[in-house]
């Protein structure tokens, strides 16, 4: 599984093709579900986080302790499984997806993956279902419409308990946000999804409830951890 750059011919490289090639070189061997799934999304073109990413979510969850995650946005449920594996015996993921048939095949792999007793499912819009959650999650993780990502992290901010985290996916949307950094040889975008990932990244950079940073890995994951 490759992170098609193809997908944006205009954008700039964030990680050079060889460094690219020697992150998935070093990586460990995914079990066959999650295998099939990369295959499935490189050859169907669903967008999942990619098991780079997924390692470094595994983490996060661990290095704090994660026995909840809010997941907005999950597709065929690729990152999913990597939050409910890292959440262990009794910990819990809600899953959310508007397509019904996307959730249905995420069921599947959940069941293959031995992990369908920690996800709870839910079908509809992520940040509907999201609004409707009185309780605190150790991490909420955003990856649906870009265009969305700042009402996700206003709904988000007061949902992620205390030492908790906001991570999100594609923040560096294959370079095209660094216009905003002031380059003189750089056009403002004129893409609500660009215009709204350089809004969510200034503030989330500018909230004093959170320390973020944004790892230049794949498409840029922000991690904005809240303070105790």
């Amino acid at each position: 599984m490759k992170f098609n750059r193809s997908d944006y011919p205009d954008a700039q490289v964030i990680t050079g093709e060889a460094v690219e090639r020697y992150l998935y070189a070093m990586l460990p061997p995914r079990d066959a579900v999650l295998q099939e799934m990369e295959e499935q999304a490189e050859k169907r073109s669903i967008p999942i986080v990619g098991p780079i990413v997924g390692r470094v979510f595994t983490q996060l969850a661990q290095m704090i302790g994660a026995q909840t995650v809010f997941e907005a946005g999950s597709a065929i449920g690729y990152s999913t499984i990597w939050w409910a594996r890292a959440v262990g015996d009794g910990g819990r993921v809600i899953y959310t997806d508007g397509d019904s048939k996307k959730a249905q095949e995420a069921r599947g792999y959940f069941d293959r993956a031995g992990v369908r007793d920690r996800i709870d499912v839910r079908v509809g819009d992520a940040l509907e279902i999201l609004s409707e959650e009185k309780r605190e999650f150790d991490i909420v993780f955003c990856d649906i419409d870009k265009e969305d990502y700042p009402r996700a992290w206003r709904l988000a901010r007061s949902r992620v308990r205390k030492g908790g985290l906001f991570v999100a996916d594609n923040v560096l949307w294959s370079g095209r946000v660094a216009y905003a950094a002031g380059n003189p040889s750089l056009r403002p975008s004129e893409e609500e999804s660009t215009k709204a990932l350089v809004e969510l990244n200034k503030a989330m950079y500018g909230s004093l409830d959170f320390f973020t940073t944004i790892l230049p890995i794949r498409d840029g994951v922000a991690v904005a951890r809240k303070n105790e």
